[in-house]
């Protein structure tokens, strides 16, 4: 079997689903080949604990996303005609502290601004300055370079560079002082799962919280799948076609073009004008007769950076939070001090396990979207070892992991005795792999590239040294997390390299 379109996208995931509707939008024939039975890759929702109970087996928040024109602009029409709903949560984040109130980030920085103020003055003044500095003008140059664009060689491209190259604990050492007002920030800045202590993450502190004042804890109504969903319904009204269970084995070339692709079946699809790989960077190479020198380097330099362990339960009842002198339920919460966090990530990239007072995140995305469940889809995040003491993880070691960030949770979290747990599905860096082709290493967001004494979260070009391919997916810059902006990038290379620009149906950036 074989078929012919104008452009061929490999994974249908949020970005390579994103790729293919502003192509469609400008007028091409596109066929989507996703490898597994479901639509979604990292944005899929799934009956993972119980019957009925619809958990995000990944990323849950649409938070990023929410800068990137696709959303903001609506420029797909998502929003207006396509069903895509979004949730607001104030809170934005709840911030546990065992037998006193919780400090609380709504969507509004006059309000948080008030609530950090509690702890510091100085710190409130802090934050006021850095979330103003951030929306002035580096928001602007982040856009840009989110965007893989040159941005305006001016005062705020100075500032922006100058930060990006300091780490996120340099910045937040300098900017605040107050020990719980530094781990509220430190947890935020820690959200696209990169080392604080590493260099190149200074933007994260204002990125991230500006984000969360901005935009709460954004959540799609229907589960993560309702962004996927909502690209996918824009597709097909635009002629183009989504074929499940199409796991690509090998791309094909004429002369020095790439051409199409063949399946782990034997069906081939051929492309007229583009293929786009939403395949992972470390195996594209080997997925092609003669590689591009890019794509050897990019195989040769990938690493896993920090790898993620999430549990999920399905609860009787929401999990509270002692806000105000009440016990309320939130979207998400934060536990984690920034010297715990330190001592995790080192600890992770030894092979260790190190539980001092690590990072956790817990999402209840059902105390706004109750459709989900009948009662609380409830989600720890946290980070672990590829491969734990030198093995890989085992059910045993998954489970004995989790039952102790479960003790480490019960003092701030009301909802987490025996008899509220109805169910629990344990997800290591082991599983986690094996559950997607994405998430090779137990990486959900991508991992890096360690190339030339820099460490780059996605790789640079969506363009891969080969006539008519084309990259996308978690693995290409800006890396990982719900932000649309790999499969935004990838359109525009290919609608600018066709001739027409990706102007005609995307703004810039």
């Amino acid at each position: 079997m074989s078929r012919t379109s104008d452009v061929i996208v490999v994974g249908a995931g949020h970005n390579g689903l994103t790729c293919a509707a502003y192509l469609a939008e400008a007028g091409l024939e596109v066929v989507v080949l996703e490898a597994r039975s479901f639509i979604g890759g990292n944005t899929a929702t799934e009956e993972l604990t119980l019957p009925g109970w619809r958990h995000d087996s990944c990323s849950s928040a649409h938070v990023v996303i929410q800068s990137n024109p696709l959303i903001s602009r609506d420029e797909l029409g998502l929003l207006e005609r396509y069903g895509l709903e979004y949730i607001v949560s104030d809170p934005a984040v709840v911030f546990p502290n065992a037998g006193e109130d919780s400090l609380v980030f709504h969507p509004d920085l006059e309000r948080t601004r008030e609530r950090v103020a509690r702890y510091s003055p100085s710190d409130a003044t802090a934050l006021v300055e850095m979330v103003s500095e951030w929306e002035e003008g580096l928001r602007t140059v982040h856009a840009y370079v989110q965007s893989g664009l040159p941005a305006s060689d001016d005062e705020w491209a100075r500032r922006y560079e100058e930060l990006r190259r300091r780490s996120a604990r340099e910045v937040i050492e300098e900017k605040f002082t107050h020990p719980v007002v530094r781990r509220a920030i430190t947890w935020l800045a820690f959200a696209t799962i990169q080392s604080p202590i590493r260099p190149g993450t200074g933007v994260l502190p204002a990125s991230i919280v500006t984000g969360r004042i901005r935009f709460g804890w954004t959540t799609p109504r229907g589960g993560s799948e309702a962004l996927p969903r909502a690209l996918e319904r824009h597709l097909v009204d635009h002629g183009g076609e989504v074929v499940l269970d199409a796991s690509v084995a090998q791309y094909l070339r004429e002369g020095d073009r790439c051409v199409g692709v063949r399946t782990v079946d034997g069906r081939e699809f051929f492309a007229r004008r583009a293929v786009v790989a939403g395949s992972h960077l470390r195996r594209l190479a080997d997925q092609m007769d003669e590689p591009s020198a890019d794509l050897l380097r990019a195989k040769e330099t990938w690493r896993p950076g920090l790898s993620v362990f999430a549990v999920h339960f399905a609860l009787r009842e929401h999990p509270t939070y002692r806000v105000d002198g009440e016990w309320r339920p939130a979207v998400a919460a934060g536990l984690g001090s920034p010297e715990g966090l330190h001592t995790q990530v080192a600890a992770a990239e030894r092979g260790e396990v190190d539980l001092t007072s690590p990072w956790l995140l817990m999402v209840d995305s059902t105390v706004v979207d109750p459709s989900r469940a009948p009662g609380a889809a409830y989600k720890f995040l946290t980070i672990a070892p590829e491969r734990v003491d030198g093995h890989e993880w085992t059910a045993s070691d998954a489970e004995h992991y989790a039952d102790q960030l479960v003790e480490f949770a019960r003092p701030h979290v009301r909802g987490l005795e025996e008899e509220n747990i109805l169910a629990r599905v344990v997800e290591s860096p082991t599983s986690l792999a094996a559950h997607s082709p994405a998430n090779l290493g137990g990486s959900c967001h991508g991992g890096e590239f360690h190339d030339e004494g820099q460490i780059l979260p996605g790789w640079l070009s969506p363009r891969a040294g080969v006539a008519g391919l084309y990259l996308t997916g978690s693995t290409s810059h800006p890396g990982g997390s719900v932000s649309g902006r790999p499969g935004r990038n990838a359109a525009r290379a290919v609608l600018e390299d066709l001739g027409p620009g990706g102007r005609e149906v995307m703004a810039r950036p």
